[in-house]
């Protein structure tokens, strides 16, 4: 009787399977909980369903979607970013003093960026070339960007933000509102970046099998900084966006916000270990974040209940994501 043979790459196929499956589950779980969302919204309040309402959703969830873009990532490497809701707000009052100073967007963009990019930097350098942490390595520069952003501040707030920084916010071309697009071209980046190059690929490997990568020839260690560096870039963008949204540069505007970040992730079904994550599912974690925020505050919720709220989420989204582990 002949023996049965087995194409060599049929192993690779299956687990290529079981890939798009695990993925599609991530899909359906979070589709799910923002369906939920905002059918409980839309029965216990009365304009949730509005346009304009749902309209604001989407616009301020583009601030939130511009750090949970690169918190996808740096997740994806097995790492974390407590510091980026402090870095944000770093970014925020660099950037609202310097385009009070010279009343333009150019130079205070760059500062904001440059902000970032150095908290970034010093993020990646604490936890690729150190081996600190991640947790331990952004709470430390966490507080530091806390406390810098109080200190130039000396705790008030920047005021005076010309009208050529607040367009960004309030301004829309073709009647889509500008931080959409803004939303929709990060997304694209990230998305080509993630999926279509050679970074995106390392991405993957660097929290699936680094070990494996390294024995390769690869510099780890570079990549595994340069994805702390985009994350903290993409803080000073995302500064661009707040300093518009408040008209003013404030130290402690965005504190907090890496936990909604954290939280969308989790929700998208982005794992916390072995590189396993999707962008469009980041997406869906946003708005369904956004949609709790603002149903609750619809309903006249304070913050602190709203954090307890997304806590909840993250929770449920992380009981999910292990159940469904446990199936696979």
């Amino acid at each position: 009787m002949p023996e049965l043979t087995v194409p060599s790459d049929a192993g690779q196929g299956m687990r290529e399977l079981m890939h798009r499956l695990r993925r599609s589950g991530s899909a359906s779980g979070a589709l799910m909980t923002l369906v939920v969302l905002c059918v409980a919204f839309a029965l216990l309040t009365d304009n949730f369903i509005e346009a304009a309402n749902l309209r604001n959703v989407a616009v301020q969830s583009t601030i939130l979607l511009l750090i949970a873009l690169p918190m996808t990532l740096i997740i994806m490497t097995e790492g974390l970013d407590l510091s980026m809701g402090a870095v944000l707000t770093l970014a925020n009052v660099v950037l609202a003093m310097v385009a009070v100073k010279t009343g333009g967007v150019v130079f205070a963009l760059l500062a904001a960026l440059g902000v970032g990019a150095v908290f970034g930097l010093m993020n990646g350098t604490l936890v690729a070339r150190l081996g600190i942490p991640p947790f331990v390595a952004t709470l430390g520069t966490l507080g530091v960007a806390q406390g810098l952003a109080l200190v130039v501040t000396d705790g008030q707030s920047v005021v005076g933000i010309p009208d050529a920084v607040q367009v960004f916010y309030s301004g829309s071309l073709l009647g889509v509102p500008s931080p959409l697009w803004m939303a929709i071209a990060a997304y694209l980046v990230f998305h080509v970046a993630l999926y279509h190059t050679r970074f995106g690929a390392y991405v993957f490997a660097l929290g699936g099998n680094r070990e494996a990568l390294g024995l390769a020839g690869v510099r780890t260690r570079l990549y595994l900084v340069a994805v702390y560096v985009i994350g903290g870039l993409m803080a000073g963008l995302a500064a661009l966006l707040l300093t518009a949204r408040i008209s003013s540069g404030h130290p402690t505007a965005a504190l907090g916000m890496e936990f909604d970040a954290i939280a969308a992730v989790a929700v998208g079904g982005t794992s916390f270990e072995k590189g396993k994550g999707w962008l469009l599912g980041t997406l869906i974690g946003v708005l369904a974040v956004g949609v709790l925020r603002n149903g609750l505050n619809l309903m006249g919720v304070t913050s602190a209940v709203q954090v307890a709220a997304i806590g909840f989420l993250v929770i449920f989204a992380l009981m999910f994501d292990a159940l469904r582990g446990k199936q696979s």
